[in-house]
């Protein structure tokens, strides 16, 4: 039996099986249209390999990158012993017009920019036909810098920018052994803050012979950490407790801005801060305690009108008190000496100074516990030490026995806030304790 195609069985036939078809071809042409360009791409990476590993073309594209300088560039300069800014600008290469434009809005503006040793000076710079400053970074201090950047106008502005710190607390106690000096490097904490502890407690502590063996102390102090956590700085001591013969001496940080209260005060409010500190210095030897002896040089009994403390040249001497310089210059057998009236009472004078402090002179008004000189042995003197006077109305008497009244006491309002820090400031100290144990 025979059977006929015909030309619409065909179609037909197409039809159904048309999109099967074109389908095919697709698949088709892109296998061999990825295959030819994959051999195309395959071709040109061994072009390019061969380009890349020709000696030639290597040595003049090297010579090409040695020979341009990025468009922006940062610069970071440690200052070393004598530098001046002018000094550092030519070091930098800079040309005459920019070092002189810099100098010029340093002076006009009466700009201070203090180099110190060590401290590094970033300048960000522009080297798309000369080379300029875009930007110079100064520091300050720990806490700021000094931003200078070039404006529209073909010249430069500055302002001062406040460092991103972070304040972290930290608690410390140890038992004294031999100095208190001692026991708190002992447990890491900064000869800073160590200081500051020891000024705190001189208005009631002489640390040369009120400490004994096994007394102890407690401190919770801020710390002020940069963007790489990194101790920058050292801010208040918050708390400090220091037990003598087993007697407690706390102390809590107290500031209110709006009364302009910055001190420390006792648990019931009252001032640490007294009339005069007990000592003006810190570390010291009594050598010589007020009252009748043999003289060392002139040779007889003598009464002694003050109270000497033997310490290393050029140790800091403190005003006991504010108040104003009577006198600065030199005192006969007490050498290089300094008079302070604090009050219609009382008046200090320190003796023996290798040097005053800088700014120290007759008629200045100074603070309590500000250096005022440095020991020394000038006048009738046989080594290093500090005399130290106190007078009374007119009258030479014992500073080591004198009773002095006491600063203000917190009341009202005040003493609230006051109670309010000080549980803050508890609930800080046990929370510090629990972490460390």
């Amino acid at each position: 039996m025979l059977y006929t195609i015909t030309k619409n069985q065909i179609y037909q036939k197409f039809k159904v099986y048309r999109s099967f078809i074109i389908l095919l071809i697709l698949a088709t042409s892109t296998i061999i249209i990825v295959s030819i360009y994959d051999k195309f791409r395959s071709e040109q990476f061994r072009s390019l390999e061969n380009l890349l590993q020709n000696i030639y073309f290597q040595k003049t594209f090297e010579s090409i990158s040695q020979s341009l300088e990025p468009r922006y560039e940062k610069i970071i300069y440690l200052v070393k012993s004598g530098d001046s800014f002018e000094s550092i600008l030519d070091d930098l290469n800079f040309d005459k017009n920019e070092k002189n434009k810099v100098i010029d809005y340093l002076v006009k503006g009466k700009i201070k920019s203090n180099l110190f040793e060590n401290n590094k000076i970033i300048f960000e710079i522009d080297n798309l036909k000369t080379k300029k400053i875009t930007k110079i970074t100064i520091p300050i201090n720990k806490k700021k810098d000094l931003i200078i950047t070039s404006n529209q106008k073909n010249s430069f502005e500055h302002l001062e920018l406040n460092k991103k710190l972070t304040v972290n607390t930290i608690y410390r106690e140890n038992f004294i052994k031999n100095s208190l000096y001692k026991s708190a490097i002992e447990k890491k904490i900064d000869p800073n803050i160590i200081v500051q502890f020891a000024q705190i407690y001189g208005f009631q502590v002489d640390f040369q012979r009120d400490i004994r063996k096994n007394d102890s102390f407690q401190i919770v102090y801020e710390v002020f950490k940069n963007e790489d956590n990194k101790v920058v700085d050292y801010g208040n001591i918050l708390f400090a407790n220091l037990i003598l013969k087993g007697k407690s001496l706390k102390l809590y940080h107290f500031n209110s801005e709006k009364d302009k209260i910055n001190d420390h005060f006792e648990p019931n409010g009252q001032s640490i801060k007294k009339t005069l500190m007990k000592t003006p210095i810190n570390g010291a030897r009594l050598s010589s305690s007020y009252g009748m002896r043999k003289h060392p040089i002139l040779g007889y009994n003598k009464m002694h009108q003050g109270t000497d403390f033997a310490a290393p040249l050029g140790t800091p001497i403190m005003a006991s008190g504010s108040g104003l310089i009577l006198k600065a210059g030199w005192c006969g057998g007490g050498g290089n000496c300094v008079k302070i009236k604090h009050n219609s009472t009382y008046s200090t004078v320190y003796a023996h100074m290798s040097k005053f402090a800088r700014g120290v002179k007759k008629g200045i008004r100074v603070s309590q516990g500000q250096i005022i000189g440095y020991v020394g042995s000038t006048g009738m003197s046989t080594g290093p030490h500090l005399h130290y006077e106190v007078i009374k109305n007119g009258k030479k008497i014992n500073s080591q026995t004198l009773k002095l009244p006491s600063g203000k006491k917190l009341k009202g309002k005040i003493r609230e806030d006051f109670e309010l820090v000080k549980i803050k400031i508890d609930v800080l100290k046990s929370e510090l304790i629990n972490t460390q144990n």
